[in-house]
């Protein structure tokens, strides 16, 4: 299984001076928009491969044959353009979710509060294509107030398992997830402590190449590639 995991696009969060004013489940920004058309293009085979791609013989485009995102705003947006110039329906994992979950901190004596997400009937109106699971419903997603760092190991663990069953040969899958769970993943595939002192970091639009194999070995094909935009556009 080659499995292509990829951040969203810049979110109007990524591109706060002052954190203050971050929103719980931000758009993207009209950087993060250009980012994104940039990225379904390139993988659809719109923007020339890497040359060592092509010297081992994939043809163009990546051969994605699902397409998953997280429920979150920011990873849906991105997962749109990508679904357009692959011809897929994305499927809506909420595992996929960001480390945290949906929240803000606005200090004092509120502190932390969670926030639903979008509903069930908000993201049909919006994104009427997409796949949504049960866990999808009519008051939201997230019912909690900030997960801990251990929930989302957790949830990464849990992906890992079903992702392991799914192996069965060359079949493409592709993630639109989020910098903090990316992390999180890669740890459990390959065995790293989990904890934060150690960060696979990822750009905005940033694809890794994992490849999953029957035997139960894991290949690391490349790390946060963001070959498909210009440096004025890496972010």
């Amino acid at each position: 299984m080659h499995l292509y995991l990829i951040r969203h696009a810049q979110s109007t969060n990524n591109a706060l001076a002052d954190p203050a004013e971050r929103v719980c489940d931000p758009p993207l920004t009209a950087l993060g928009h250009r980012q994104a058309r940039r990225l379904a293009r390139f993988l659809s085979g719109g923007i020339e491969r890497l040359e060592e791609s092509v010297a081992r013989g994939r043809p163009p485009g990546y051969r994605i044959g699902r397409l998953f995102c997280s429920p979150m705003y920011r990873s849906l947006l991105t997962a749109q353009y990508l679904a357009k110039a692959l011809g897929l329906a994305p499927e809506v994992w909420v595992a996929l979710h960001e480390h945290g979950g949906v929240y803000l901190d606005h200090g004092g004596e509120r502190g932390v509060v969670g926030y639903p997400g979008k509903t069930r009937a908000e993201l049909l109106a919006e994104f009427p294509g997409f796949v949504l699971p049960e866990d999808v419903t009519e008051r939201g997603w997230w019912f909690g107030a900030r997960e801990e760092y251990g929930g989302c190991c957790d949830r990464a663990v849990r992906v890992a398992e079903t992702l392991r069953r799914w192996v069965t040969g060359e079949e493409c899958l592709a993630f639109v997830s989020h910098a903090g769970f990316l992390d999180a993943l890669l740890k459990v595939l390959f065995g790293t402590p989990a904890d934060r002192s150690r960060f696979y970091a990822h750009s905005n639009t940033g694809i890794t190449c994992v490849d999953l194999r029957g035997d139960g070995s894991v290949r690391l094909e490349y790390l946060n590639r963001v070959d498909h935009l210009p440096p004025e556009l890496v972010t």
